[in-house]
């Protein structure tokens, strides 16, 4: 028998996603939690709208929900951020959990009643936007608290690629819900399958450990309020690295996210039909695959310079996808864009936690929140004025290589952020 290269044996250990993380009990269950309620989450994603339309035939209606949304997710989100910091991660975490869960029951029970009132089912996504806003920042907070230090940026990648799985799977058999019951039935299913995989949150929460904050170095009473906002931005303005990884990923998002022309690309270019699914689909394919093969991104010291190759090569491939004249050739460099999203995710998401005290961890991640969510809806906003008026094709083209060179200007003009190593943490070691 031949005997196996041991270096050639590793290697697909080496590419392959790292699971380690999922060896630490406490992060097994809040990833088991989370990733069931996501998952289920998506139902909810898909019914909303298509219960809006059905209640309205108005996509003006439909557009509302997004509004609705980012509106207390802009607010709580920074105030969520400073809860995190002063009350226990674990009760937060379950306390919004909670709320979330009343919120699709809500959802729940006036489909079933057949209530048919667009304002209340915009107050009750702003409710869950709410939730969501409390929850987000203190689950992502934690995570520093569960494994060890050089274990952060896999369990980053954890969650990122079963939260991608998620909006990939969950869509699809929401839309085979609507295809075999109908909208009048498949709501309620829908609604009430969400109910149902949402209490795997909180079982999660409810089983983890009490995570109060931790003291002040200095021992100086912890401020709450808009006080507490405050410190947050002051602490992160005077942070280059952190400031500039926040930057960096507004200029993706905003000048880069092509999603708002997908309609009118597959329609004029693709002929219609499947062609839009395929375009809405093909950044969230590539992420996961990003996350299946991403064993090697835990083990990257320059984090810094890997997070700016990532979004120029985000920027890139959008432009290139922008220029494909066949459909899977377009797809296959979205893909390509959203293995590289995964990238800097990842990256930016392991330095914040990391980088970090534990004291300002929760502010940060609210303001990270903000910026995730705020800057691909910015990025809409972009597309679509551009769009009107030099064309799709342009906005799609020239976002993205306008992405790719201002990432570069951006590292080269303060280059605090390509200088930033990953902290050498011997394995084993808490914060």
């Amino acid at each position: 028998m031949t005997k196996l290269d041991p270096a050639r044996s590793r290697t697909p250990r080496r590419w392959a996603i790292d699971l380690r993380p999922l060896r630490v009990p406490a992060y097994r269950r809040l990833w088991t939690g989370n990733s069931v309620a996501m998952f289920g989450f998506q139902f909810t994603a898909v019914a909303v709208p298509v219960e809006m339309f059905a209640l309205t035939r108005d996509s003006f209606w439909v557009g509302l929900i997004g509004v609705a949304a980012f509106g207390p997710l802009l607010v709580f989100g920074l105030w969520g951020g400073v809860i995190a910091d002063a009350r226990d991660r674990r009760s937060v975490l379950l306390a919004g959990s909670l709320l979330l869960w009343a919120s699709t029951l809500g959802l729940l029970v006036q489909a079933l009643l057949g209530a048919r009132s667009p304002v209340l089912l915009l107050a009750l996504v702003a409710v869950q936007s709410v939730a969501f806003a409390v929850t987000s920042p203190a689950r992502s907070a934690m995570l520093p608290r569960l494994v060890p230090l050089d274990l952060v940026p896999s369990a980053s990648t954890l969650n990122f690629t079963t939260n991608t799985a998620a909006t990939v799977a969950g869509p699809m058999v929401a839309g085979l819900i609507f295809g075999i019951w109908g909208t009048d039935t498949g709501l309620p299913i829908a609604y009430a399958a969400d109910a149902v995989l949402l209490t795997a949150l909180i079982w999660a929460a409810r089983g983890l450990p009490a995570l109060p904050p931790e003291p002040d170095p200095d021992g100086a009473p912890r401020r709450r309020g808009l006080a507490s906002v405050v410190d947050g931005f002051r602490y992160l303005a005077t942070t280059p690295v952190l400031l500039l990884s926040f930057g960096i990923d507004l200029i993706a998002m905003i000048l880069a996210m092509p999603r708002a022309l997908f309609p009118e690309i597959a329609e004029e270019r693709f002929g219609g039909g499947a062609a839009v699914g395929w375009l809405f689909s093909a950044i969230a394919v590539g992420s996961l695959l990003g996350g299946l093969t991403s064993g090697w991104i835990g083990r990257l010291r320059r984090q810094g310079l890997a997070l700016v190759v990532a979004v120029v090569g985000w920027g890139l491939a959008i432009a290139a996808a922008g220029l494909a004249g066949h459909l899977w050739l377009a797809v296959l460099l979205l893909a390509v864009a959203g293995a590289a999203d995964l990238v800097s995710a990842v990256l930016r998401q392991s330095m914040l936690l990391v980088y970090a005290p534990d004291r300002m961890r929760g502010r940060l991640q609210g303001v990270n929140t903000v910026v995730v969510a705020g800057g691909p809806r910015l990025g809409d906003l972009r597309a679509g004025t551009m769009a009107a008026g030099l064309g799709s094709g342009v906005a799609w083209v020239g976002g993205g290589l306008a992405a790719a060179v201002l990432a570069v200007l951006l590292a080269v003009s303060f280059p605090a952020l390509i200088r930033y190593r990953r902290p050498a943490v011997p394995p084993g070691d808490r914060p």
